[in-house]
């Protein structure tokens, strides 16, 4: 039976192992969201994953959400992907690029002063914690602004663009952010999109920009080289949708039939399960019988339930996100069941090496 250790057959590549090193937000590039020299050491050092996805990079300026984000729609940042992309190259790392709007969950004050963008002027819920140096702390997303149905081909050309780029950088794929309530989460849920519109009201309209984006971003290079990232029951940022099962098994199958290269789907947290509010306990149990694509899984995963998610044929790569932060050699950790350091939030955000690059390895703890 299958594990964590044998090779897997994706985006025209053969794999090592079936570890997936997570997208993580780590907000280390620089003001004006060119990635960094710092980033590259960051990616390098866990080039062993089978596959490592990066944090999520916008596409556009409408599209920044979060402070020191990389960007991928300007010469300069994919210059700058390029020599990481390289640098992981030269390690026999393989990786790929998640692309990103943010829509609704956004704030004037870091897009100078315009508002964000959503399907339905309908505000995330949550706390936008502002940048410091202004002024700073907790505050409520605003009401985002309605997208009018003639600005939407512009966004849809974004990803695409976004996508060559990518690929003119020597990514080895692309992934399309379609999860935790960002801009194609937002159309596709119902608690998000009032529209009446062709891209508001049935499923199959609130799917279409999800789908149209990512006919694009194949378009752009080829389906084999662009996977997807679901989260069904995620409730991020207050999102919700009448019937989950039926909306995400719509748009899983339509991404299936289009022969993407994966899809991602995240898992609910235990916290998720503990708050009553999830309508989908076992995400890849239940949309795996629609996928023929590989599956990739996310979200609180050690290597025996990563083992056994793979042994029970609900997934064919597992992705780790935190164990990975403070982990850069994750994998050989997992292969010599050797314990893990233990990660610090207190750094997972900000600038610097510090709990970013200063992680040990093991051989590196044994000096």
């Amino acid at each position: 039976m299958a594990n964590l250790f044998d090779p897997f057959a994706l985006l025209d590549l053969t794999l090592p192992n079936r570890i997936v090193m997570s997208p993580m937000t780590r907000t280390r590039a620089t003001e004006d969201d060119v990635p960094t020299d710092l980033m590259g050491d960051y990616y390098v050092q866990r080039a062993s994953a089978g596959l490592i996805v990066t944090e999520c990079t916008q596409v556009s300026d409408q599209a920044h959400g979060i402070i020191r984000a990389p960007g991928m729609h300007r010469p300069d940042q994919v210059e700058a992907w390029q020599r990481i992309v390289d640098r992981v190259h030269a390690v026999n790392g393989r990786i790929v690029c998640q692309l990103w709007h943010c829509g609704r969950v956004s704030h004037p004050d870091i897009r100078g002063g315009a508002l964000p963008v959503a399907p339905s002027a309908i505000a995330a819920k949550g706390d936008f914690y502002l940048p410091s140096g202004r002024p700073s702390g907790r505050v409520d997303f605003p009401t985002p602004r309605e997208l009018g149905l003639d600005e939407i081909p512009a966004i849809i050309e974004d990803f695409a663009s976004a996508t060559r780029m990518a690929k003119a950088a020597g990514f080895d794929g692309v992934e399309l952010h379609g999860a935790f309530g960002y801009l194609q989460d937002q159309f596709l849920q119902d608690g998000s999109n009032q529209r009446t519109d062709s891209y508001g009201g049935s499923v199959a309209n609130r799917a279409r920009f999800m789908i149209e984006t990512v006919e694009a971003m194949t378009g752009a290079w080829a389906p084999g080289r662009v996977g997807v990232r679901l989260s069904p029951s995620s409730r991020f940022y207050g999102m919700f949708d009448s019937d989950a099962r039926a909306t995400f098994g719509y748009v899983v199958t339509a991404l299936n039939a289009m022969k993407v290269a994966y899809l991602h789907l995240r898992e609910p947290t235990t916290g998720d399960l503990m708050s009553g509010t999830v309508q989908i306990d076992h995400v890849a149990r239940t949309f795996r019988p629609m996928i023929s694509v590989p599956v990739i899984v996310n979200t609180a995963f050690d290597r025996p339930k990563a083992d056994a998610v793979i042994e029970a044929g609900d997934a064919d790569m597992v992705a780790f996100g935190v164990p990975f932060i403070a982990n850069p050699d994750l994998p050989e950790r997992y292969r010599r069941a050797a314990p893990l350091n233990k990660p610090d939030p207190s750094t997972f955000y900000g600038v610097g090496p510090k709990g970013y690059t200063d992680y040990p390895t093991l051989d590196e703890a044994s000096i």
